[in-house]
Parts: structure tokens; C-alpha cells; sequence
């Protein structure tokens, strides 16, 4: 598929409060996706064309209270692939730049983080420091968690930046097996 990863149809930070945690199926696969276990409770913040959870919106804090580094987490291994290539060339640097000499961009960025905060301050308990995601609002620190945030609210001036230089992102056949999930 030609167009295996956009931003959720109902992209918003209303939409994403509303998605219900996922059930066993979703993750599993989500697991199988990020090959590691699920640390914290999370919602399919959008699914690629195949129908997987491409971004988790991830619960703030852990059950520990431990604070999870993001809301928003991009789970897809090909979007991943493709965004760990834009931060090897470096790309941050450039960004964090255009952060400085551009005040429009900076504006939209730290208004982004406002509501990326008071999003995630709705879903959970509240972390200390007000930590952000990607580095926002001062500086780009990780392309992924920009693009998600992006996929999930079209909320994020980076976000979108990283989606002109990957999409569209052909994927041929779903990365996980499909195998025993429910319709």
C-alpha cells in the first residue's frame, strides 16, 4: 500500500481522550510491534491502512506512578525505520535553527506543547515538572514522538515537517501476523 500511514482520520486531542484502552488483540500485536511488552496502559492512537495500532497514546504515569516519557508513541517499525533516518543525517540541528530564527514556528511549537500538557494532564495524574515530549516546547530532541503526536492530533509543526519528508510510506503487507485476531 501506497499510503499506509497518515494521520488518524479524526485527528484531535478530543478524539484521542475519547479512544478506549485496547483490548488483548491489539496488544499483542502492539507487543509484537515495539518487540517488547506494553509498560503502560494504551489506546490505538492510529492504525495504519492494515488495521495495527501505528501510535499508542500511552497513560502518563505507569501503575507505579513512574511517569511514562510520552503520550504519544509511534509503534509502526517501518514509520519508525524511516524517522530514525531522518535523525541520523542529523536533522535536529537544523530544526532547533529554524526553532531560533523563525518566531512563527516557535509560537506553533510551545502551543502545540500547551495542549500536548493539558491533554495528558486529563488522562492521568499529573507529572511532576511538566515534562514534555520530543523536546517541546524549546527544542527538537526526537523526531518519533513529534511525528506521533502529529499523526494522532495534527497538532505539532515538527510532527508535520517529519510526515512531508516520509510520507507517503509504501508497506507491502502488515509488519506482525495477523494470525487468530478477531474481525
Amino acid at each position: 500500500m501506497d499510503d499506509a500511514l497518515r494521520p488518524a482520520p479524526d485527528a484531535s486531542y478530543e478524539a484521542q481522550l475519547a479512544r478506549a484502552p485496547m483490548g488483548p488483540d491489539d496488544v499483542a500485536l502492539a507487543e509484537q510491534m515495539i518487540h517488547r511488552p506494553l509498560r503502560g496502559e494504551s489506546a490505538a492512537a492510529v492504525r495504519c491502512a492494515w488495521g495495527l495500532p501505528a501510535v499508542l497514546r500511552v497513560r502518563p504515569a505507569l501503575d507505579d506512578g513512574t511517569p511514562f516519557p510520552t503520550l504519544f508513541w509511534l509503534s509502526c517499525p517501518l514509520a519508525g525505520k524511516h524517522v530514525a533516518r531522518i535523525e541520523a543525517r542529523g536533522e535536529m540541528a537544523g530544526l532547533n535553527e529554524r526553532l531560533a530564527a523563525e518566531p512563527e514556528l516557535a509560537a506553533a511549537y510551545a502551543a502545540a506543547h500547551e495542549r500536548y500538557l493539558a491533554t495528558r494532564d486529563q488522562l492521568g495524574p499529573k507529572v511532576p515538572k511538566d515534562p514534555s515530549a520530543g523536546g517541546m516546547p524549546g527544542r527538537v530532541k526526537c523526531l518519533h514522538s513529534l511525528y506521533a503526536h502529529h499523526l494522532a492530533t495534527r497538532d505539532n509543526p515538527i510532527g508535520e515537517w517529519v510526515a512531508e519528508q516520509v510520507e507517503p510510506m509504501p508497506c507491502p503487507a502488515p509488519c506482525v501476523s495477523l494470525e487468530g485476531r478477531a474481525p
